[in-house]
């Protein structure tokens, strides 16, 4: 835990800093980051331990209710803004909200503009879902030379503008694995590979709260179901998964288990139970919502 004193001048213990996150590069440490879009989400976040989550710049107070400790990431460019100048507000009014940085996926002007401002400011590259029509439907980013030639171009001048990191969308694993120890900034994963310094996913997916799946994402439970019933729908809502191996170029190996601490994850099936947990490699993450009996897989060690 770090202490620092955020935008407002409170005094503050945050889990993840912007240093620490430009620090991961050739650490050969990973964070991993989610979606939260409320109080509970954020405190289930900072439960399960997940080290930095990312919001609408509308819900940060929310948010920042929820957790106090988590790195938040406030996404700028769905509030109406139209002007650098209303993005430039909204940036400001998020970190005075206890946002620790922004996202933004506007262009390369934009985001110069932000971090002379001095506002820490991450972009957004690769697929870019509101302007998917342009892309010619949702596909990823890069699968062919001049494309990821493009691409490159495109984060050298991001780079270059003042980012301090970048989210990645489905961007193909190969090329992103390329670009990361050739960019100082921190890449963030969505879809695109293990080989970024955070790894990112969305709430919704994983727990099973979304209608439609990502292919780089696993839904491994029913949260909405599970806790509609209470501790007896999450019972019942138990059932034996495999945990699937990369399918796609672009897959990321997350899953959802039972919140029973382990210090190793084999690729073996797990349990899988809605309640929000992440699994990545040898890393277990997993928050509240179980009712706390341990159910643990062959090989496992529950945790201390």
């Amino acid at each position: 835990m770090t202490r620092i004193l955020d935008f407002s001048g409170r005094d503050a213990d945050r889990t993840v800093t912007v240093a620490s996150v430009a620090g991961l590069k050739g650490s050969g440490r990973q964070f991993v980051q989610v979606t939260a879009g409320s109080e509970e989400e954020a405190a289930a976040a900072e439960a399960a331990g997940i080290d930095m989550v990312v919001c609408l710049a509308a819900v940060v107070p929310e948010v920042r209710r929820g957790s106090s400790r988590l790195f938040v990431t406030a996404a700028i460019d769905f509030g109406g803004e139209v002007t650098l100048d209303d993005l430039l507000a909204t940036a400001f009014r998020s970190l005075g909200a206890g946002a620790d940085a922004v996202i933004t996926a506007r262009r390369v002007n934009a985001v110069r503009l932000l971090a002379a401002k001095g506002v820490p400011v991450m972009g957004h590259l690769g697929f870019v879902p509101k302007r998917s029509s342009q892309f010619g439907g949702v596909r990823p980013v890069g699968r062919d030379a001049a494309e990821a030639l493009t691409l490159w171009r495109q984060f050298q001048e991001l780079e270059q503008a003042g980012a301090f990191a970048v989210e990645c969308e489905l961007i193909p694993a190969q090329v992103l694995a390329e670009i990361t120890p050739r960019t100082t900034m921190a890449t963030i994963s969505l879809g695109s590979g293990g080989d970024a310094d955070v790894m990112f996913l969305f709430q919704s997916d994983i727990c099973g709260d979304s209608p439609r799946v990502p292919r780089h994402a696993r839904a491994y439970g029913d949260v909405e179901h599970a806790h509609a019933g209470g501790e007896a729908g999450a019972h019942q809502g138990v059932a034996a998964i495999p945990r699937p191996r990369a399918e796609r170029e672009d897959a990321v190996d997350a899953v959802v288990v039972p919140g029973a601490g382990v210090e190793h994850a084999p690729d073996e099936a797990p349990l899988a139970l809605g309640v929000r947990v992440i699994v990545r490699q040898d890393r277990v993450r997993f928050a509240h919502g179980f009712d706390g009996s341990a159910m643990l897989w062959p090989g496992a060690k529950p945790s201390a």
